[in-house]
């Protein structure tokens, strides 16, 4: 984008139009509805926001440069760090060896390479907290995807709290209601070093790190929310399957509907959010099937496109009343009497947002006008639906570069307009076919039987080397001079997962979670435990909760000396599990949190963080907060590879265009050091240390910097005191 020579007044004027303007819509919740703001008024309004942030983006470098005085002298002009999600540096090392990684062999000799240490639990949401914030999960709050709600010990988002409250109109001697409001807050605590940065002046463009939804606002920058974006029926990523057939199973993570093909063509109803009176809104789309040439023309509302047979359409506006999302069709299944057609999650429409996806509000607009609707859902890649078998590794693979794709173009448009300052782009595609493929590196992989195992054994390798040859691009676009800093980090690596633990059926067996009327399995979500006799339990796949009285709704083990002689002998017994059929054992070691974590937050925490060994994790069922009969089953779901063990097993990678001052570089390094390198003073309560100049002695709580023996002379200390 040019600068601007426009009028100033112009440029102001277009500030005031950021500052009055409401979004057209704003989302209320699953189950709420939409409420709209509809006028001419705010239609005009909200292509005002688009057009303006064009016209402000030049002033950004003008008041940088005044208004930097007097602030510490940065180091360098820019800093840009690429995130890949999931970069194994066994593999990577592996593969650069091999010749098939040349160009981050290249880098790792010109400057460093590494593994970086992971958080404690490793699992994405908390690993990209600590990235953020340059602190471990006690001072950012979050321990996983899932957590319980002590009130009722249902599961809530960890991350993310979005609920509708009543609006009222305050008279004086009443207050009159007048329907709802959305209310979104991030559950993430501490605070992301780009607001500090911004705070100083420095600019910052941040494209789809996990963990920033619902967007903070922040001074001097630009963001696009990542993981936990919702999709607009207000889940985590709800797909839908229309097929001629019978219904596949009563529960597949998606929504299965049977469709009728009547000659050539297909009718049916793209379903949306609640409306209004509670009911889900449709939208009609239809299918034209061409048998001879197999091609297709898919209509949803009034825009008709034609694809192939296993041909994704573009992203088509799924109007609904009141509100659009947009959506991929597919058809994964055609032959000569039955038709499968998959959909993908209905995303929020960037150029339209139901919801607040960027800061500011009108970022995610601009960059649709830009490039073209792109993929908002915080999990984009559509694991569910090929871990159900309702799309093939095809249908996945295709949906996970198209999204890649995408962006690398947001990636590109950030690089060209920030000249100075932060750039951090995270993409997913790494992590999430790591995911779904790592069966192939493994030919007694359970989850190989009745699947292939040969057309898509190299895919892992080639995702490899696809990023060694996205690497040269970035190179290339960023302009390694010697006033730049360029990263490439992941946030943990990877390992084979081939056997569940189901731990509330051991914790059942061991006597500490007891079922209602003596049942031996237990539904999900607790539906059938005994509160009154539970003394421990698990959900999500990190920790073991200790059902403590005064925070547990229900608690009945006392806080103190009862807990922590519970929590100890939980330890004890769990680092002496082994799996039946293979006679290994199961767990690593199992992490008591507060002796690992000692920030505000981890009383809330897990008291067990459960360090397994590679090969196991949580189970399905256990992290769904269900008893299954047995403890143990083999993994056969698609997802074939997993990182929910022992951190140290599992480090992040490290590339860098320079050499860093140490040889065991962390997560918890990342902010300090970008503070650093701008001038910005590191705030006492962040846990790392710059990376570059004398290292500098800082307290890092994380256990990839504590050796084994030690948390075990600790937990006997405390054992003997007890």
């Amino acid at each position: 984008m040019q600068s601007s020579r426009r009028p100033l007044r112009l440029t102001l004027g277009m500030c005031l139009a950021l500052s009055l303007t409401e979004p057209a819509l704003a989302y209320i919740g699953p189950g709420a509805g939409f409420a709209a703001a509809g006028s001419l008024l705010v239609l005009l309004g909200t292509f005002a926001l688009a057009f303006g942030i064009i016209m402000l983006w030049p002033l950004k470098v003008v008041i940088k440069v005044f208004s930097r005085r007097g602030k510490g002298k940065a180091k360098v002009k820019r800093v840009v760090i690429v995130g890949l999600d999931g970069f194994d540096p066994g593999l990577a090392k592996q593969y650069m060896d091999e010749g098939k990684m040349p160009n981050f062999k290249k880098l790792a000799e010109a400057g460093h390479f590494s593994p970086l240490g992971t958080a404690m639990p490793s699992i994405s949401p908390v690993a990209w907290s600590t990235f953020a914030t340059g602190v471990d999960a006690s001072r950012h709050n979050i321990y996983d995807f899932l957590t319980r709600d002590p009130c009722s010990y249902m599961p809530v988002l960890s991350s993310t709290d979005t609920r509708t409250v009543p609006r009222t109109l305050n008279l004086g001697f009443a207050k009159v209601p007048f329907g709802q409001r959305a209310v979104y807050k991030i559950l993430q605590r501490s605070q992301p070093f780009w607001k500090l940065l911004g705070q100083n002046h420095v600019w910052s463009s941040i494209l789809r790190v996990p963990i920033t939804f619902p967007p903070q606002k922040f001074k001097n920058g630009t963001l696009l929310s990542g993981m936990c974006v919702p999709d607009l029926q207000g889940t985590q990523g709800s797909f839908s399957f229309y097929s001629t057939k019978d219904k596949k199973g009563a529960h597949i993570g998606g929504q299965q509907f049977r469709v009728v093909r009547r000659g050539n063509r297909i009718e049916s109803a793209l379903k949306g959010p609640p409306g209004k009176d509670g009911h889900a809104l449709k939208c009609p789309f239809t299918v034209e099937l061409d048998d001879a040439a197999r091609k297709a023309k898919i209509t949803v509302a009034s825009v008709t496109v034609e694809v192939g047979f296993q041909e994704y359409t573009p992203w088509l506006e799924v109007p609904f009343d009141g509100v659009t999302g947009i959506a991929r069709i597919y058809l994964q299944d055609w032959d000569e009497r039955d038709v499968g057609i998959y959909v993908t999650p209905i995303n929020i429409d960037p150029e339209s947002p139901a919801m607040p996806i960027s800061h500011p509000f009108v970022y995610s607009i601009y960059l649709a006008k830009m490039m073209g609707k792109y993929a908002t859902l915080g999990l984009a890649e559509d694991t569910w639906a090929l871990n159900e078998r309702v799309i093939d590794e095809k249908a996945f693979l295709d949906q996970a570069w198209l999204i890649f794709e995408e962006r690398k173009q947001q990636l590109w448009d950030a690089l060209d307009k920030t000249k100075r300052g932060l750039v951090t782009c995270v993409f997913d595609t790494t992590d999430r076919i790591s995911h779904m493929f790592y069966r192939y590196l493994d030919p007694d992989h359970p989850a190989n039987e009745g699947k292939d195992t040969e057309k898509f054994k190299n895919v892992i390798p080639e995702l490899y080397a696809k990023m060694d040859a996205f690497l040269p691009e970035m190179m290339e676009k960023v302009g390694m001079d010697d006033d730049t800093v360029f990263m490439v980090i992941s946030d943990h690596g990877f390992c084979n997962f081939t056997r569940g633990v189901n731990l509330n059926s051991w914790l059942r067996d061991e006597g500490y979670l007891v079922l209602k009327d003596g049942k031996k399995v237990g539904a999900d979500w607790f539906m059938d435990v005994d509160w009154a006799k539970t003394r421990a339990f698990t959900l999500g796949l990190t920790g073991v909760f200790i059902n403590r009285k005064g925070r547990e709704r229900n608690g009945i083990v006392e806080p103190g000396e009862e807990v922590d002689k519970l929590t100890l002998e939980l330890k004890r017994k769990l680092e002496k599990l082994v799996d039946p059929k293979t006679g290994n054992p199961v767990i690593n070691e199992c992490f008591v949190t507060k002796q690992v974590h000692d920030g505000p937050y981890a009383d809330l925490a897990p008291e067990l963080l459960i360090g397994y060994h590679r090969g196991f994790r949580h189970s399905w069922d256990c992290a769904t907060g269900a008893a299954s009969e047995e403890i143990f089953t083999d993994n056969t779901k698609s997802w074939s590879g997993d990182h929910c063990v022992d951190p140290r097993l599992v480090p992040g990678s490290f590339w860098c265009n320079r050499k860093v001052n140490t040889e065991e570089p962390a997560l918890s390094d990342m902010a300090p050091t970008v503070l650093d390198l701008f001038g910005v003073e590191i705030p006492g309560y962040m846990l790392g240390a710059p990376l570059f100049g004398e290292r500098t002695k800082r307290t890092r709580r994380s256990t990839d910097k504590l050796p084994k023996f030690q948390v075990a002379e600790k937990a006997a200390d405390e054992e003997a005191q007890v």
